[in-house]
C-alpha cells in the first residue's frame, strides 16, 4: 500500500508536466524557436509598435496587429508568416494564407493542423542521399500529383458548368 501513493504521485506529476507542455506549446504554433521568447510575456507588443495584446489573443483567429504579429499560426492576418519547423530538414516560412488551406506546404504537414488533411511527412534530411527507393517514391508521388491535378481540372470544369447553369445559360462562347 505504501508504493501506490508514490506511483499515483508520479502519474500526476507526468500528467501535469505533459499537459503544461502541451498547453504552453499550443499557442506558439507557427513561431520560430528564435522568436518564442518574444511571445513569453502575458502582454505582447505588435512588432510594428502599433498596439499590444494579451497572450490569450495569440493565434485566436482574429487579426489584432496590422503586421500579423498576433497570428503566426493561423491564416487570420494577410501579413503573417507561418514557421514550418520541418524537423530533420530545413525550416521555412510560408505565407499564413497557406495555413489550413487543405494543401500541405510544410514538409512536416504542420501548416494543416486544423484542416482535417493528413499530410505525409516528406521532409528529407540535408545529408540524405537520393536512392533508388526515394526515386521510386518520387515517381509514385508524381503520379499521385498528376492524378490529383486531373481531378482538380474536372472539378473546375464541373464548377464552371454549374455556375453557367445557375446564370441561366448552358454554353459559353469565346471570341478570339
Amino acid at each position: 500500500m505504501g508504493a501506490r501513493p508514490d506511483g499515483c504521485l508520479l502519474c500526476l506529476a507526468v500528467l501535469a508536466l505533459s499537459s503544461s507542455v502541451l498547453l504552453s506549446a499550443s499557442p506558439l504554433r507557427g513561431v520560430s524557436p528564435q522568436d518564442e521568447m518574444y511571445f513569453a510575456g502575458p502582454v505582447i507588443g505588435c512588432r510594428d509598435g502599433s498596439r499590444t495584446f494579451t497572450k490569450d489573443r495569440l493565434n485566436d483567429g482574429f487579426c489584432d496587429c496590422p503586421d500579423g504579429t498576433d497570428e503566426p499560426g493561423t491564416s487570420a492576418c494577410p501579413e503573417s508568416k507561418f514557421y514550418c519547423r520541418n524537423l530533420g530538414a530545413k525550416p521555412e516560412l510560408v505565407f499564413s494564407s497557406r495555413v489550413n488551406d487543405y494543401i500541405c506546404d510544410c514538409c512536416d504537414g504542420s501548416d494543416e493542423y486544423d484542416s482535417g488533411v493528413h499530410c505525409p511527412i516528406t521532409c528529407r534530411r540535408k545529408d540524405q542521399n537520393v536512392s533508388e527507393d526515394s526515386t521510386d517514391d518520387l515517381t509514385s508521388e508524381t503520379n499521385n500529383l498528376e492524378d490529383a491535378n486531373a481531378q482538380d481540372r474536372k472539378i473546375r470544369v464541373d464548377l464552371v458548368d454549374l455556375i453557367q447553369k445557375l446564370r441561366g445559360t448552358n454554353t459559353c462562347y469565346r471570341r478570339h
